[in-house]
């Protein structure tokens, strides 16, 4: 299987997508990155950060275009392929293209002068694996994670071994999904949420029900609101 890293120089990851400055004006005192799901594009989530500038006043929001062409969707990205056949693809992937996405975000944090405690990933589906992914394998501790409809990619071939350590740098994580999602089992939510957990990672979850694999207003409202208590909100963490 060939990942989407393949010929890609880490130093210039080129990955890009739409972005939004503050909403206040000047410059930024947090970065909010919106990963979007499998056949989709960064257009996908954008308006997210829209939503969530006025309790983020002082936030820029990129939602960079996954790094490859998805063959289920001509017109899509994927960050890395799925067959939908082997549990175990879904950690081999968000490994292999986990390094690309880390390079962006010090490229980007780098851009705006920011450290990565005033970093804050927010995913959708595949994205929010890759957030999960990214978040819980850095040296550096983030401010926050959303993951909407995903998984803890560590968790999909079973769970977590006993003997494996707890996780020292990870940040708070909010796990949001839906209860009829067709896509992603909401059982994905619960063992993401013991297999973080289990690691030493703080986690809260929401479960909206009847919803399918998307983002309701009031799973909007609880990722706003998640993190709007870190450093750029209008509380404190």
């Amino acid at each position: 299987m060939r990942f989407p890293l393949d010929g890609v120089s880490l130093d210039d990851p080129g990955l890009d997508g739409p972005r939004l400055a503050p909403r206040a004006g000047g410059p930024a005192t947090a970065l909010v990155v919106l990963l979007h799901g499998y056949g989709a594009d960064g257009r996908d989530l954008i308006d997210l950060g829209a939503a969530w500038s006025e309790r983020l006043p002082h936030a820029a929001f990129v939602a960079p275009h996954a790094p490859a062409p998805c063959a289920g969707a001509p017109v899509g990205r994927q960050w890395f392929d799925l067959t939908f056949r082997d549990p175990h693809e879904l950690k081999r992937g968000a490994d292999a293209v986990a390094p690309l996405l880390q390079g962006f975000l010090q490229m980007e944090l780098a851009k705006l002068d920011l450290p990565a405690a005033r970093l804050a990933l927010v995913g959708f589906s595949q994205g929010a694996m890759m957030a999960l992914k990214v978040a819980t394998s850095w040296t550096e501790r983030m401010a926050a994670v959303v993951a909407y409809s995903g998984l803890w990619a560590e968790v999909s071939g079973g769970p977590r071994r006993e003997a494996e350590p707890p996780i020292p740098a990870a940040p708070p994580v909010l796990l949001v999904h839906g209860s009829e999602d067709e896509v992603v089992p909401a059982q994905a939510l619960f063992a993401s949420a013991y297999g973080l957990a289990d690691a030493g990672v703080p986690v809260e979850w929401h479960l909206s029900m009847g919803l399918g694999h998307g983002i309701d207003e009031v799973g909007l409202a609880c990722g706003g609101g998640f993190l709007a208590r870190g450093p750029d909100g209008d509380g404190g963490r």
